[in-house]
């Protein structure tokens, strides 16, 4: 029998929801309120979500935003499962190590990962200049200045979006039958075969979290595309920052919103997934 929790336990639940949830509610609230202000109602108005997709800078950090994660995403998902597949099929004493390896992106702070990413990239942009210089001296023609942009901001979700994917994948790969990869080889599929037919229906849930996990961490980083971006490129966290730091418009409330909302269905659907999956069992 299940003890209940207790009316204080409740009490301090209901506080430290209030806490967290409150100012979200606030936020999305005001984001249809009919004035500047951010105190005070005046009515219901939609025009500030009409001035947010007028924003040139907003819908170009949106685009970039959807863009960077869709391809680490998709890139993160098939190098991630590949990988699992991989740390699956080691002895036990040489995946133990790489596992722990693979998860310091994941507990390692944010900051820490954006600094060392950055300087990496500074780093390896030096030495292609004196290599590009190089090559260019034997009559090549390739740029000697390379300058963080996309291309680093893509490099840098993967960093933290991989190590996602193979924890997602793990989990189904150890509930797998090896025997049944044995079985279908005996029945004369080569491994590649025996890999579509038989190892990924069974690994496919846990793509989809992961690629579900792996989409919504890029959707929703700040302080490592910060450090990678680079001048030219910003994502939608990295614009809602800069408007912090301007005078605060009603639009900062609606982009804000937006991001809640799409942070929040994803993280509804994984759940759903996962709930769904414990039914079966």
């Amino acid at each position: 029998m299940t003890k209940k929790p207790s009316k204080l336990n409740q009490f301090f639940m209901a506080l430290v929801f209030l806490f967290l949830y409150a100012p979200i509610f606030v936020l999305i609230v005001f984001s249809f309120n009919d004035s500047k202000s951010r105190t005070v109602w005046q009515g219901f108005t939609l025009d500030w979500y009409v001035e947010l997709f007028r924003d040139r800078e907003i819908t170009s950090a949106i685009g970039t935003t959807l863009l960077v994660s869709l391809l680490a995403t998709a890139i993160a998902t098939v190098v991630g499962a590949l990988a699992a597949v991989g740390f699956f099929n080691m002895k036990k004493r040489i995946r133990r190590p790489l596992m722990t390896v693979n998860n310091i992106p994941m507990t390692n702070a944010d900051i820490v990962t954006g600094v060392s990413l950055c300087l990496l990239f500074v780093a390896f942009f030096g030495v292609w200049k004196d290599f590009a210089g190089w090559l260019n001296s034997m009559g090549f023609q390739l740029p000697t200045r390379l300058h963080m942009g996309f291309a680093t901001l893509l490099i840098a979700h993967l960093t933290f979006d991989i190590p996602y994917v193979i924890l997602s994948v793990m989990p189904k790969l150890r509930q797998m039958d090896k025997n049944l990869i044995d079985a279908a080889q005996d029945l004369g599929c080569t491994w590649m075969q025996a890999f579509w037919k038989v190892v990924l229906p069974e690994i496919r849930q846990g793509i989809v979290s992961g690629a579900l996990i792996a989409f919504t961490m890029s959707v929703d980083d700040f302080v490592i595309s910060y450090f990678t971006a680079g001048a030219t490129t910003s994502t939608l966290a990295m614009v809602v920052y800069g408007m912090t730091k301007r005078r605060i418009s009603p639009k900062i409330n609606a982009v804000s919103s937006l991001l809640f909302v799409v942070v929040l269905t994803l993280l509804v659907i994984v759940n759903v997934r996962e709930a769904k999956q414990e039914q079966k069992k």
